[in-house]
């Protein structure tokens, strides 16, 4: 059991709001009960704090010898009052207020099931408002009720009872100096616009995602320590049809409050930094997305390319107001540095070429960590909206938080951009602590993505002399309540604007499908959900070329299935029921916010393509008889490339070529197999134009790279699918099936994973059968390629 013994945890999680434990009607409490005003007393004085002269609090009814104990425990946030101005210190206190109490008094990482309650044979009459801190309490060995059975939840507490009750707690966790402090750092990252608890592209409510579900977490976060900071680490306005709406139908006007910002707000955001999908909409725009912020949004290792100076702001400095053992408030400077990932100079070249540059993140952290600490800073934070990465570090890396946690200085790290977890995942990684949430000793958080997780950081502060240091560091993450409907609403109304117009749009209709359409076989077999994207971007393109020079060139079109599980988990998949399709739909299809280029490239770099995209697999040995997993997990689904208008075959048997990277690894394997164009093989010199988006003609795939030709039409490739499908009506959703496995000969054991929604949607005639579940709504199923 992971309990802090520390009293002094106390004066971040006794942070009882005492007017919610109490009878609304007041009653004079009995010579042998205990009142309000009694146990605030006793409970100020057992601790030892500090006392004023109780002129700061605004009860009409604390006469002045109680006031300055009300005044301490108000000021340690243990109690608001009835009102603003009623304090009601002659009320009594129950059996179950007063274990309630102290068992919140208690910090433990360790969540306590109410089931613990049943052993009380009058468990009934718990008030249903505490069952998480009477449950609490029985785990931590607190409350252990009567010989009888029972716990006696309404019986009013004696004097002699308050005392034991206090005497025990003082007894099994001792407080520590008085000018100790514990800072607690809470963390989001990758919200991508989910703000509210709402899925657009299936257009109904999911208690799975949303900000205004993280906000609940939040909430109570801050109820257990006072002594709080909140960080956003980017990927914030890009996402969700609600950041196309926003970026595209309604755009942000000079002066308007971004929602996205909005909704940080309505928590007390204190800052945050970009990410990469910041840039998506350009520099303008995300100029005025910042310019109306109301809390820093950092970045120190982007560039002005003319000036060469930041074009943003590096970090920031916060007076963060904070309250010791014993109840005296203290100001700690805390820096937070925040850091994005250089790729964007490839992933959105062209909003950004020529206009900024990124330097590495790393360097760009020991760049400003010496100015931060020189500006008085006694904590330092750095978001880093980049992977985690490796133990060896690249100039100019995507992934390096786990460099940063090596850099001396640094005092907790809020990570993200790989929408994975941590504490939890990573574990093969040298010096992790998964237990303490530590990376080198440095306490790192990764809250997954769209509001999964929030993540928390416990800093343990000493001051010496004037200087505060941190003595310890523990990190941890709270998932949220799938299964409640309870939410913050603050943030749903924050956005409620924009939230109601998004939905009003993405229900508008933009043609028919004769059939459903999804993505759960995307990755073993040519798809239609994959098929439609390619019919609309060959068709758009077609148009474009037309009496241009490039007009006689074969044109090949390349999509990816974006909604294909992985990371996001077994409900991850585009699925469209037959009928109308409406914008939603489109989302659902192509949920990125790309735009449409053409690349000129030769058979050769087609190739090269292809070999990248095949990376997708792992290789299998034909001579096997064991279970073999089809999927390489590390390779991005979005990464895997189906380039239409040519055939070929996958041979899976053979090593891949390139890693998840692009690294060549493999010079002389090829697993493309019968590569042809028209019934006739694709030669190396044969020229095609292959249409694609943004992000990967501006990236670093094999054979993209070599593009002769690269042309920008700057429209949305989702807004291109809108005008293929009202162009045509009604579509018959099929996949063409130019891309298959190679056969493997002998018996076959190959298995992959998807959803399992799954399983009466597989194909006949696909060789898939299904095997049985997985965790994370995912399935096992197996596979004869022949």
């Amino acid at each position: 059991m992971a309990i802090s013994r520390k009293i002094s945890m106390i004066l971040a999680a006794f942070v009882l709001v005492l007017s919610g434990l109490f009878t609304a009607v007041p009653t004079q409490a009995a010579a042998d009960e205990v009142t309000r005003g009694e146990f605030i007393k006793h409970l100020v004085t057992s601790l030892k704090l500090d006392l004023g002269d109780g002129s700061t609090i605004s009860f009409k009814d604390v006469d002045k010898e109680l006031a300055p104990y009300v005044e301490a425990a108000y000021d340690l946030k243990l109690t608001s009052g009835k009102s603003k101005t009623v304090f009601a210190p002659d009320e009594k206190l129950s059996r179950e207020q007063a274990f309630s109490i102290a068992s919140r008094a208690v910090m433990t990482d360790k969540v306590y099931s109410t089931g613990l309650l049943r052993n009380f044979k009058d468990n009934r009459y718990l008030s249903k408002s505490l069952l998480k801190d009477l449950a609490k309490g029985v785990g931590i060995g607190l409350l252990k009720g009567y010989g009888d059975g029972t716990v006696k939840p309404s019986k009013p507490v004696s004097p002699g009872e308050m005392r034991a009750i206090v005497q025990r707690l003082l007894k099994e966790y001792q407080p520590v100096g008085g000018k100790n402090v514990t800072l607690r750092i809470l963390g989001t990252s990758d919200l991508h616009t989910n703000f509210v608890n709402y899925d657009y592209y299936q257009d109904k409510v999911s208690n799975s995602l949303g900000l205004a579900k993280t906000g609940v977490l939040i909430e109570q976060a801050r109820q257990e320590n006072s002594n709080t900071l909140l960080f956003d680490n980017g990927d914030l306005i890009q996402g969700t049809p609600f950041g196309g709406y926003k970026a595209t139908v309604d755009p942000i006007e000079e002066g308007e409050l971004h929602p996205a910002y909005a909704a940080l707000d309505s928590l007390n955001f204190d800052a945050s930094t970009l990410g990469n999908h910041e840039f998506n909409f350009g520099l303008d725009y995300l100029d005025e997305a910042l310019d109306d912020a109301p809390f820093p949004v950092l970045n120190a290792n982007v560039y002005d390319a003319e000036t060469n100076e930041n074009r943003y702001e590096p970090y920031t400095i916060i007076d963060k107001e904070v309250v010791d053992g014993k109840g005296k408030k203290h100001t700690i400077q805390v820096g937070v540095i925040g850091v994005v990932a250089p790729h964007i100079m490839k992933w959105d070249r062209a909003h950004l070429e020529g206009k900024v540059i990124a330097e590495d993140a790393v360097e760009s952290v020991e760049k400003f960590l010496p100015e931060v600490e020189k500006a008085g800073a006694d904590v330092v934070v750095v978001l880093s909206h980049s992977g985690m990465g490796d133990e060896t570090h690249e100039i100019g890396e995507e992934d390096i938080t786990y460099q940063l946690s090596e850099v001396e200085g640094v005092d907790a790290i809020i990570t993200g951009h790989n929408h994975d977890v941590f504490p939890g995942s990573y574990g093969d990684l040298k010096n992790v602590d998964q237990k303490q949430g530590t990376i080198n000793g440095t306490p790192v958080v990764m809250p997954g993505n769209f509001g999964s997780h929030l993540g928390i950081i416990d800093l343990q502060l000493s001051q010496k002399g004037k200087e505060w240091n941190v003595e310890s560091g523990k990190a941890q993450l709270r998932e949220i309540d799938a299964e409640s409907d309870v939410v913050a609403q603050q943030v749903i109304d924050a956005v409620k604007e924009t939230h109601e117009a998004t939905i009003e749009y993405v229900r508008s209709p933009v043609g028919e499908t004769t059939a459903p359409i999804n993505s759960y076989f995307s990755l073993v077999q040519d798809d239609p959900s994959v098929q439609i994207v390619n019919n609309a971007q060959t068709w758009y393109v077609e148009q474009q070329v037309a009496g241009t020079a490039n007009a006689d060139l074969p044109i090949l079109s390349a999509a990816a299935p974006f909604k294909a599980g992985g990371r996001n988990g077994g409900n991850y998949y585009t699925d469209i029921e037959t009928g109308e399709i409406a914008i939603k739909n489109v989302a659902d299809l192509y949920v990125f916010d790309n735009t449409v280029f053409a690349l000129k490239l030769t058979g050769k770099d087609v190739k090269e393509w292809l070999e990248m995209s095949a990376g997708q697999f792992q290789q299998i040995n034909p001579t096997a008889t064991g279970e073999q997993p089809l999927i390489n997990n590390d390779f991005r689904t979005y990464n895997f490339d189906v380039l239409d208008g040519v055939t070929y075959e996958i041979d899976v048997t053979t090593p891949p070529k390139y890693d998840a990277e692009g690294v060549l690894i493999n010079p002389n394997s090829n697993r493309i197999k019968n590569l042809s164009y028209d019934g006739a093989p694709v030669t190396d010199a044969q020229e095609f134009l292959v249409a694609t988006n943004n992000y990967r003609a501006t990236g670093n795939f094999p054979g993209v790279t070599d593009a002769v030709e690269v042309i920008d039409y700057a429209y949305e490739n989702r807004q291109v699918i809108i005008d293929y499908l009202l162009e045509i009506g009604t579509i018959d959703p099929s996949a063409d099936a130019n891309w298959k496995f190679a056969p493997i000969a002998g018996d076959q054991n190959i298995v992959f994973e998807t959803s399992a929604n799954a399983q009466s949607l597989i194909p006949e005639g696909s060789g898939i059968t299904y095997v049985a579940p997985a965790a994370n709504d995912f399935a096992k199923y197996r596979i004869v390629i022949e």
